[in-house]
């Protein structure tokens, strides 16, 4: 009995002894390193055009609105309404909405409305008067058709 344990044991010994040469390291080729990697360099942010551009005349009166007892930003924005089918809307407003666009210019802070963005892009903000009105107007590129009084426009494709 003791010879069938001392088999079983040198059989157990010498099996372990064979896993662990075939499992070592240094009788295994080693695979090829790894290519180093590539280093990409990340996009830098550029500067780009102002969705509108704010003429002197305007910066200055929106200083003078920024300068009263409750002093505001003004929020810009397009509504359905007129005989052409949009119309500004101009709001005043203590902070940006979540998906306003914000322009500064010379100083002064103005927002655009995320939804009125297509349709004033590229505009210019100016402040006229007159003997009989002073208003905020835009001189807006993108107007496709406007109504007769130019309290409305529609905003069009290009064929």
């Amino acid at each position: 009995m003791l010879t069938a344990l001392s088999r079983r044991l040198s059989f157990s010994v010498s099996s372990s002894y064979h896993v662990r040469t075939v499992a070592s390291a240094a009788s295994r080729p080693r695979p090829p390193p790894a290519p180093p990697s590539v280093q990409r360099a990340r996009p830098s942010p550029r500067a780009t055009k102002a969705v509108i551009s704010i003429t002197p005349h305007a910066v200055q009166r929106l200083r003078d609105l920024l300068q009263g007892p409750t002093p505001r930003s003004i929020r810009i924005g397009v509504r359905n309404k007129g005989c052409a089918g949009l119309s500004y809307h101009l709001d005043y407003v203590d902070k940006p909405g979540k998906f306003d666009e914000v322009v500064e210019q010379d100083g002064v802070r103005v927002f655009v409305d995320g939804r009125a963005l297509f349709s004033i892009i590229g505009s210019e903000m100016d402040w006229k008067e007159d003997a009989l009105s002073a208003k905020f107007v835009f001189n807006n590129p993108n107007i496709k058709d406007a109504c007769g009084c130019g309290e409305s426009f529609t905003v069009g494709t290009q064929p």
